[in-house]
């Protein structure tokens, strides 16, 4: 407990006041959309002396309070469909673990790039086809449906692991594009994706003791407040809502992500 009030001590006020505030921001957008990471790591790393990869294991334990807080809040409200839910929670944990493990190794500079295509293609196609994901047609039956599920969980979780921005908006693209959900119901499943991505990090980053316990606590106490109010805001305005905040925050994440090319290039 000593260490923990330790950590705490060595920060300012004015930066436990501003991770409060990110925290909880970051848990309502993840709550909504997910892509609270965006906000939140660069919060974090402001802290003096912490690393980046202090910094990710950090946010990966604050984020998954969050995580669970609105996916329980979207269990008991929108009722998704644990048959698939589990499965592609499971595959995405077991994918995250190896996406941290291996993340050294994977070159960024050819990922990035095809992350960015990726997500302007998307939030283009999204925003000229305003019909998509407001109304649930879902595609496939059976195993057919869960193992695309599965699979969408496996790749997004193996993102998660290796870089991490965005994770609930991939889970949601899959989920609308391919499967067929709403906005309202993919936002649901993903949440509980999403904190099994979570967990899936946090148990190699935890053993090797890259978190910040007091720091993520702190963080997990404001995004627990964040989720919940996203998750209810969410679920009270529906799948329009939730659409046209999904398209701010690819948008976001597009222009993050090209920030962070351009400085790696001509940096």
């Amino acid at each position: 407990m000593e260490v923990l009030f330790d950590q705490l001590a060595e920060i300012s006020l004015l930066t436990i006041l501003l991770l409060l505030v990110v925290g909880f921001a970051a848990g309502w957008v993840d709550a909504v959309v997910g892509g609270g990471g965006l906000l939140q790591l660069p919060a974090l790393l402001t802290v003096p002396g912490i690393t980046p990869v202090q910094a990710l294991a950090t946010n990966k334990l604050g984020s998954i309070f969050g995580t669970t807080t609105s996916a329980i809040t979207y269990i008991r409200r929108v009722k998704p469909s644990l048959t698939t839910a589990a499965p592609t929670a499971f595959a995405a944990l077991c994918a995250s673990f190896g996406g941290a493990m291996v993340a050294a190794w994977l070159p960024e500079a050819v990922i990035l790039p095809l992350i960015v295509l990726a997500l302007l293609a998307v939030g283009v196609f999204t925003a000229a086809k305003p019909n998509v994901g407001q109304l649930e047609k879902l595609r496939h039956v059976g195993l057919g449906h869960v193992a695309r599920a599965v699979l969408i969980g496996l790749l997004v979780g193996f993102y998660d692991g290796v870089l991490g921005p965005g994770t609930g908006t991939f889970l949601i693209i899959g989920l609308v594009m391919v499967l067929g959900y709403s906005f309202l119901n993919a936002s649901a499943h993903a949440k509980i994706v999403n904190a099994a991505t979570n967990l899936g990090a946090l148990l190699y980053f935890g053993p090797a003791g890259h978190a910040l316990i007091a720091i993520g606590l702190l963080l997990g106490v404001a995004n627990m407040l964040g989720g919940y109010t996203g998750a209810r805001m969410a679920i009270a305005k529906g799948s329009r809502f939730v659409r046209v905040v999904f398209l701010v925050v690819v948008f976001a994440l597009v222009a993050n992500l090209s920030w962070d090319l351009l400085t790696t290039w001509f940096g």
